[in-house]
């Protein structure tokens, strides 16, 4: 089968918010801890390998600080400027920015997934709100670039949409379902085309961490 259209989704390294358990919107992300910024230079390694094989057409990334200076590490060696859409940031948490994701959960009774159509704090969008927000803006960087190599480094939760989107799924099968994406990761679809001339979009990879060779994630 013949790819044409090729999306890599890279999480970002480990962020401090995430070594503390602190929920990491506009306040709460003070950026990368030090082991996330390794798994960052490591990630843009790999993916410089692969431009030089294969270049990529289009790099997209999240305002959020943690994804911002991931892009600065991978734009070091990758020489494609990455343009940042704000669709594509993570959910908008309201009053629980910056405070414990223990306490959030605790009060909510379960994470955002949980309940998707309730907002899980003063303020914040709904689980739902968020894919349809996210979901929207894949689609239309996909439309944009048909045929082409898209990179977008972004955060877990832009993963998920991107399964939920390519992968069609209802809302029912959601909520029983969820998907490991571990810092630095890379997910990747490829849109295929076979011989009956149908295009199909397959997972190629999920939560793809080779080149983090230690393992620390």
């Amino acid at each position: 089968m013949t790819v044409t259209t090729e999306l890599l989704l890279t999480r970002h390294g480990e962020a401090n918010n995430n070594a503390t358990g602190t929920v990491g919107g506009e306040l709460g992300c003070t950026g990368l801890s030090p082991l996330g910024r390794s798994q960052v230079q490591r990630l843009a390694q790999r993916l410089a390998l692969e431009h030089q094989q294969r270049p990529f057409d289009a790099f997209y990334g999240t305002p959020r600080r943690r994804v911002r200076e991931s892009i600065e590490i991978i734009t070091e060696a990758l020489p494609v400027a990455a343009e940042i859409v704000d669709d594509l940031r993570g959910p908008d948490h309201g009053d629980a920015d910056s405070r414990p994701w223990h306490e959030v959960k605790t009060a909510f009774g379960g994470p955002p997934q949980h309940n998707p159509d309730q907002p899980y704090a003063t303020g914040s969008e709904t689980w739902n709100q968020y894919l349809d927000r996210a979901t929207r803006t894949l689609r239309q960087i996909l439309e944009r670039h048909a045929g082409r190599r898209i990179l977008i480094a972004a955060h877990g939760e832009t993963i998920e949409a991107a399964h939920v989107l390519l992968l069609q799924l209802p809302p029912a099968t959601r909520l029983g379902l969820g998907f490991l994406t571990d810092y630095a990761c890379i997910s990747r679809w490829q849109k295929h085309v076979n011989r009956f001339d149908r295009h199909v979009w397959t997972l190629a990879a999920h939560n793809d961490t080779r080149h983090l060779t230690n393992r620390q994630q």
